[in-house]
């Protein structure tokens, strides 16, 4: 019996077994990408998507299957690993499920979306609930190929798009290792005040857009204790993640920043016991998103 699935993304699927193991989550069997474990579903950083609710259900025939799971509830998405066509023949007869690119700020959507697979030509996998609401976990943006310097900002509008909540105008942020400016273009465009920080240069017409404010200096250098609060923390600094752990550690008892957003950038291995310790701050979320390479990003928000 399966209990739960787990959807990595592409490359990341050492990442994902290891965090399920030292979660007590064994896996039974690969399916493509997708992990099958016969336990309850635990939260897992390297899922892009977690099937909460899954069943195994017969398709004799391709008829049979869409009806199983028009029975079941009416949107689904298809993760195909194998029987391509038997699958695509399927999809065609369910409601069609329109996964546009959002137009950030646009919040993600809301109606419910279930998953399923065909294991066997015969035996299907599907789940009502599962916990994002994009199509295999995969969020996609009508990309700026004009306005940002790099395409880091994509993985910031998706952390935010998650969180659902993002920098209202005027709030303020405070961006370290803001260079070439791709999270701070992001961040004005909001209509917020930015202030970039790094010892790196930013690109100048990011820097000259209205509410930035640069340091060209170390985001290390900053005392939190010196520095007035802050709405939003925000971070994409290149650096050991026991570095930026004890950074955010150091806002965090100053009670400088409300929010924050920031990524873990892994050198070399994955170390997953410097995962578990920002998870365990409080109130923090860790994910590996669509847009994220050998890294997580790690969230928190105010409660008030």
């Amino acid at each position: 019996m399966i209990g739960a699935a787990y959807l990595a993304a592409e490359g990341f699927e050492a990442e994902l077994a290891e965090e399920l193991r030292r979660a007590g989550r064994s896996i039974a069997a690969w399916h493509g990408r997708l992990a099958l474990s016969p336990e309850p579903p635990a939260t897992a950083a390297w899922a892009l998507d977690i099937w909460t609710a899954p069943r195994e259900l017969p398709a004799p025939s391709v008829k049979a299957a869409a009806d199983a799971l028009r029975g079941l509830q009416r949107n689904w998405s298809l993760y195909a690993a194998t029987q391509f066509r038997r699958a695509a023949l399927i999809e065609e007869r369910l409601p069609p499920v329109k996964a546009r690119p959002l137009l950030f700020p646009e919040p993600a959507p809301s109606a419910p979306l279930g998953a399923w697979t065909l294991l066997a030509a015969d035996r299907l996998l599907a789940s009502p609930g599962k916990t994002s609401p994009f199509v295999n976990g995969e969020v996609r943006f009508v990309e700026d190929r004009e306005g940002p310097p790099s395409r880091a900002y994509l993985k910031l509008w998706e952390a935010l798009t998650r969180l659902g909540r993002w920098p209202a105008p005027g709030e303020i942020c405070l961006d370290l290792g803001a260079a070439p400016g791709g999270w701070t273009w992001a961040l004005a465009k909001l209509g917020a005040a930015v202030t970039a920080v790094d010892k790196a240069p930013l690109d100048p017409a990011v820097a000259a857009m209205p509410g930035v404010r640069v340091r060209q200096e170390s985001a290390f250098a900053l005392d939190p204790r010196q520095h007035p609060p802050v709405d939003w923390l925000f971070s994409d600094v290149i650096c050991y993640p026991a570095r930026l752990l004890a950074l955010l550690r150091r806002w965090l008892e100053a009670g400088r920043a409300r929010n924050l957003v920031c990524t873990i950038k892994f050198q070399g291995g994955t170390d997953h016991d410097v995962a578990a310790e920002f998870a365990a701050i409080p109130g923090a979320m860790l994910f590996h998103g669509a847009q994220n390479k050998h890294e997580l990003m790690v969230c928190r928000l105010d409660p008030g």
